[in-house]
């Protein structure tokens, strides 16, 4: 199905153009404006009668976006000979744009590709019609015929369209061509005729493909690239001026860069602009050169990208090379550069990174003093600033109250007095201790004569910790970091936004005293974690500290950074055969009791069975029963009883709230078993009066931490006598349990010696031998 409709150009498609710069901080800034003859400023007259869509000022925004042109750029769909096009990307887009309009959505396309598929049929034709002598002579001087980009076009125009129903047909989706020409776009009775001609086919569920009839297209202008071979000049105005006719939520420009760079991609300091806005962003934009193929290049999609921004529609430029940009783009996800009209609120993530990056070695450079006295500081002003935190968390509190948000999460959220003097008790045993970690000797080794080596603990950099309803861990954390010397970034969750504000501000304060602010920065937004998740380069370790699935998602996310966390918190109880009743009552209560929305909080109560129907058993489901403790029968359990409470619907599961599993065992191997097939390794006890039987268990679970007559609730950095914890561990490998400094340093190795070389040391007579003698290391 072809239809066919002319427009009149004036300009670049309507848009006269001027390219001007303005300067903002001392900076470049690439702008476009529109002038009259007499050089005045004016907004270019758009006749519509329709509402324009409303600009997004975040990504996540563009999952709302009903009407998408997408543009295809030469370099997007050409293969590499200039011949032809690349099938696999071009499969790959259709699949994408074919799963947006199956969701509901309207797609329009803009693409080049007809002038490189006639090329290569028509030279085709030319060798099939060449002498042996012609084509063998052809191959030896490396030369092919030069062949017009019209006749070009002409030839590859039916089998471009051809190639894309047929893609698209292994989708079910119907798709119409509307091929435009240059010089046409400013009659008015021409582009309502091509603005019906769309809305008609956008309702009757039809994606418009839109090119350029090259065929009868001017003269090409000299391409220093390639001779012979055009593509769309000004492609990437048509579109934007596409995209503003039928009043589009979203045109996505598709190039071969990632996006808009500071400099040219590959340059040193050469930095992605994940978001831009035209007439504010003080950044120098420098333009590199134009792609393999195409005459526009990034200087044309910036001017086209902002045209488009200033008539209401949203744009990015992206990589259509990249797998899935389209569907990502969708999907709120930060691919290529956003256009918008709303300057960008606080320091762009990246820059937050390479500023912590930088303050951690300021930080590190400060006396053991230094830093317990910004610590000290820190726990003075939780005391001093009572009054505006608790009133700051209480707006965090009725916010919740008002989303609904859950039981366990309310509590964690909740800040009172008696929780800040725990706090600034906790940065104070931290400042104590200041001095005992970073720099200490793990290991001395006289390696010869005149070479000492040793192995000295250091920070390990830059952390980002992501926590949800928690702001007390906002102060904790950041004096274990800079009591470490680490620089930090921080993520809590936006239910406690007013309480970490606040606390950040105080620790900003007290940094102050000696270090940069930017030691430690808040990260404010959601969609920041998975930028932050591909710095590696500026980011050490990611500490997430919060429920099941965001540890899950972080570790999926994180590109190459290490990731330090806990999946799940499924705490055992096991109460032994040999057992006093009471300490048994108590330590059960403690660890489901105390504190249910905590990660160390008892899950699972396992019973010998020589308890099950004891005067204990009915002890402990009576005082579960007065906490309000709903109870959960486990399968063996439930199979010993007449009547009972439900059965659980799994072993693993943690309830983080007043609820718990109980479920019979037949002893110690058992329980054992148990835990290791339902556990999380976070924490697990054993209450029993036999010795051997406690010591079986305690070598035998592995888990992060296991206790003897002693309630879950221990495992904890403070109680530890830590100070504070980041989080508590159950990987294998660094650290493991409660977190606190020793978790948050490596090592390096430190050589002195006395002019050595390699070369001195052999089996010679006059060769050195190496003594690998230990030294001690007080």
């Amino acid at each position: 199905m072809q239809l066919w409709t002319n427009v009149i150009r004036v300009s670049s498609y309507g848009l006269t153009k001027h390219h001007s710069t303005a300067t903002y901080h001392g900076k470049v800034l690439v702008g476009l404006r529109r002038f009259h003859g007499s050089g005045q400023v004016t907004t270019a007259h758009i006749h519509t009668s329709e509402q324009r869509p409303k600009l997004v000022q975040f990504r996540h925004e563009l999952r709302d976006a009903k009407r998408i042109v997408v543009k295809l750029g030469s370099a997007v769909i050409t293969r590499e000979d200039e011949c032809g096009l690349a099938l696999g990307r071009l499969a790959s887009i259709v699949e994408q744009v074919s799963e947006l309009q199956s969701q509901g959505r309207q797609m329009l396309m803009v693409t080049s590709g007809a002038v490189a598929y006639g090329k290569q049929k028509l030279r085709q034709e030319i060798v099939m019609s060449m002498s042996m002598r012609q084509t063998l002579a052809s191959r030896e001087n490396g030369m092919g015929a030069i062949l017009d980009s019209r006749a070009c076009a002409a030839a590859g125009q039916s089998g471009l369209m051809s190639l894309y129903e047929a893609m698209f047909l292994q989708y079910g989706q119907r798709i119409a061509q509307v091929l435009v020409t240059k010089p046409d776009f400013q009659n008015d009775e021409s582009r309502r005729n091509l603005k019906a001609t769309l809305t008609e086919l956008l309702k009757l569920n039809i994606i418009p493909i839109l090119n350029a009839n090259d065929a009868v297209a001017p003269p090409p202008e000299a391409d220093t690239d390639l001779v012979g071979v055009i593509s769309i000049k000004d492609n990437d105005s048509l579109a934007a001026r596409l995209a503003q006719e039928v009043n589009a939520d979203l045109l996505v420009l598709m190039s071969d860069v990632n996006g808009l760079y500071t400099c040219p991609p590959g340059t040193e300091g050469s930095r992605l602009l994940y978001t831009y806005t035209p007439d504010t962003d003080d950044v120098d934009v420098v333009y590199g050169k134009k792609s393999r193929v195409g005459l526009g290049g990034m200087d044309s999609k910036v001017k086209a990208a902002t045209w488009a921004l200033e008539h209401g529609t949203s744009v990015v430029i992206c990589n259509g090379l990249e797998e899935g940009s389209i569907r990502k783009i969708v999907q709120g996800k930060k691919i290529g550069t956003l256009f918008t009209d709303t300057r960008t609120v606080g320091t762009p993530v990246e820059l937050q990174a390479m500023k912590a990056r930088e303050s951690c070695y300021a930080l590190q450079r400060l006396t053991f003093d230094q830093r317990a006295d910004i610590i000290n500081k820190l726990a003075n002003s939780l005391i001093e600033k009572q009054p505006e935190i608790i009133a700051a968390n209480k707006r965090d509190l009725e916010a919740a109250r008002m989303a609904g948000l859950s039981g366990p999460l309310l509590s964690r959220l909740v800040l009172n007095q008696s929780k800040l003097q725990n706090l600034a008790g906790g940065l104070r045993q931290i400042a104590a201790t200041t001095h005992q970690h970073v720099g200490r000797i793990l290991r001395r080794t006289k390696l010869a004569d005149g070479m000492e080596l040793r192995q000295i603990t250091v920070p390990i950099g830059v952390l980002l910790v992501i926590f949800e309803s928690r702001p007390d861990c906002l102060p904790q954390v950041a004096a274990l970091a800079i009591s470490s010397g680490n620089g930090l970034l921080l993520k809590g969750g936006k239910e406690a936004s007013h309480s970490n504000k606040l606390l950040h501000e105080l620790v900003q304060d007290a940094l102050e005293m000696y270090a940069p602010r930017e030691a430690v920065e808040l990260v404010s937004r959601r969609e920041d974690i998975q930028d932050l998740l591909q710095l590696d380069e500026l980011l050490d370790l990611v500490i997430p500290r919060g429920s099941k699935e965001l540890v899950q998602k972080i570790q999926q996310e994180s590109k190459g950074i290490p990731v330090l966390g806990h999946s799940e918190g499924i705490c055992h109880v096991y109460i032994d055969e040999d057992v006093d009743p009471g300490m048994a009552v108590k330590i059960v209560r403690d660890s489901k009791c105390d504190y249910p929305a905590a990660c160390n909080a008892m899950e699972t109560l396992l019973l010998h069975r020589k308890h099950l129907h004891s005067e204990l058993f009915h002890s402990i489901c009576d005082m579960l029963k007065a906490e309000h403790v709903k109870i959960h029968a486990g399968p063996r359990l439930l199979s010993h009883l007449k009547f009972g409470p439900a059965p659980t619907s799994s072993m693993r599961t943690e309830y983080g709230g007043l609820e718990c599993a109980i479920e019979v065992v037949d002893g110690i191997d058992d329980c054992i078993d148990h835990i290791h097939k339902y556990g999380s390794a976070h924490t697990d006890v054993i209450v029993t009066n036999n010795s051997q039987t406690a010591e079986h268990f305690l070598n035998n679970v592995d888990s992060a931490c296991v206790f003897h007559n002693a309630s879950t609730r221990f495992a904890d950095g403070y109680r530890f006598g830590l100070g504070a914890e980041v989080g508590i561990s159950t990987t294998r490998i660094h650290a493991r349990g409660p977190v606190g400094i020793e978790g948050l340093l490596t090592t390096k190795w430190i050589l002195h010696g006395s002019g050595n070389s390699v070369t001195d040391f052999g089996d010679g007579d006059n060769k050195k031998k190496y003594l690998h003698e230990t030294l001690p290391v007080d």
